[in-house]
């Protein structure tokens, strides 16, 4: 008769001091929350204490990913920091979310993985044709502010180091008089001519995002463009610069003009002055929020298309990952796993590689399939430069940075029509 196979071998005999001594199977290791004055288990883990037998634990109602003690409920769930909270006034449940077309969307759609080789082939097909015309060769509009130019010099600096600084933005701003006001909410449901800074000021804005994944694009457009330029074109109110402009006498302008101030009043005022957002994970794109719908039936395609459209798109960044890794000249695999964490839009979320070759279909190499990935951000991406032209803007697409630096590293930028200049033109 067969020995049984021996159990796993603990990690470590002991939990680290002043952590909690209850042992987590499931990870094989002790929980490192830490415990109070005295107490050999934390908050999570004290009904596995002998002292604390007597009270009993139950799921949070509000949010089962915790525990809480069943006699203080009630003062928990005033408290849970996942209670319902007062919504401010610029929440507007969808505002910003388009139409709510079921009829379009299939309840069912199988996985790509699924689909028949003649399937995917009329979809690659349908692809190829909607993408002929769009220029695939995109501008390369790469540069780098003076204030991280001491930090990308420094020989102290790694190669890992160095790509994360390029990838970040400096938000710190130090400037006087600059107001910074954090809002926290979806922008699904973000009315900004509700914002009171906004709405007092009848301030232009300029929209920047870095990374908008997916969808949260398409929702950060239709927030500028209808919900908040929309506003205030019906209102049909003077901007506080074109009134500081008009009730200034010459002596004040001039003032004003050699503070820098002047050259911000606008000949003629758009409410939204410019976007600029860094596009990624398209795969997390959904058909209900794209603002690009128009451009698809004009094209003759649909919901489903999009469906299929949006997951073959990260075959533009899955299974690359091992030659951005090369490139950045990694030592160790531990540093690969990092950085893999660190960076969730360099792959759109895949885990795909190059050894996955599984994954592929069998009509497609990998340079195949990262090829058409490409054509379906493009496509998708071509989506949202219709609209927002349709909207009266002049948008460009253009790489911000190197691919070695982030496979995603296309930006979308527009400005208002009658802003535009030859030297301003995107």
């Amino acid at each position: 008769m067969a020995a049984s196979a021996p159990a796993p071998p603990r990690t470590t005999d002991f939990p680290a001091e002043g952590r909690c001594s209850y042992y987590v199977e499931k990870k094989k290791r002790f929980c490192r929350m830490v415990v109070a004055a005295g107490r050999r288990f934390c908050g999570e883990h004290a009904g596995a204490a002998e002292e604390e037998n007597a009270r009993k634990r139950i799921l949070c109602p509000l949010d089962p990913k915790h525990t809480v003690y069943e006699d203080q409920l009630a003062k928990h769930l005033k408290k849970c920091n996942s209670r319902e909270k007062p919504k401010p006034d610029f929440f507007i449940q969808d505002i910003n979310a388009g139409l709510n077309d079921e009829t379009e969307i299939p309840e069912q759609l199988v996985p790509i993985s699924s689909l028949s080789e003649e399937q995917l082939e009329s979809l690659i097909k349908k692809l190829r044709k909607a993408s002929e015309g769009l220029n695939s060769t995109l501008k390369d509009q790469i540069m780098s502010h003076p204030a991280l130019h001491d930090a990308l010099n420094d020989p102290k600096n790694g190669d890992s180091a160095t790509k994360h600084l390029k990838q970040q933005v400096d938000g710190k701003h130090r400037k006087k008089n600059s107001v910074f006001e954090r809002l926290q909410i979806d922008i699904q449901h973000l009315c900004l001519n509700k914002i009171p800074l906004l709405s007092k000021e009848k301030l232009p804005v300029v929209g920047i995002g870095k990374h908008l994944c997916g969808v949260a694009t398409d929702l950060a457009l239709r927030c500028l463009v209808e919900t908040y330029a929309a506003s205030c074109e019906e209102r049909n109110e003077e901007p506080l610069a074109k009134r500081i402009k008009n009730d200034k006498t010459e002596k004040e302008i001039n003032t004003l003009a050699k503070e820098g101030n002047e050259k911000n009043v606008p000949e003629k005022w758009t409410p939204v002055a410019g976007i600029v957002i860094a596009l990624c994970c398209h795969h997390r794109c959904d058909w209900r929020h794209y603002v690009g719908k128009e451009y698809f039936r004009a094209l003759g395609l649909g919901a489903v298309e999009f469906h299929y459209f949006q997951r073959m798109s990260s075959w533009a960044t899955c299974g690359m990952r091992k030659t951005s890794l090369e490139a950045s000249n990694l030592t160790t695999k531990k540093k690969d796993k990092h950085s893999d964490a660190s960076e969730e839009h360099d792959d759109g979320g895949c885990r795909i590689t190059d050894d996955s070759a599984e994954s592929v279909p069998g009509f497609l190499t990998v340079e195949e399939k990262k090829k058409i990935g490409h054509l379906c951000k493009l496509l998708i991406d071509q989506g949202r430069v219709e609209y927002l032209q349709q909207k009266g803007f002049s948008p460009a697409l253009q790489y911000y940075t190197d691919p070695l630096v982030s496979l995603e590293n296309v930006l979308l930028t527009a400005l208002p029509n009658h802003s535009l200049s030859p030297e301003t033109t995107p």
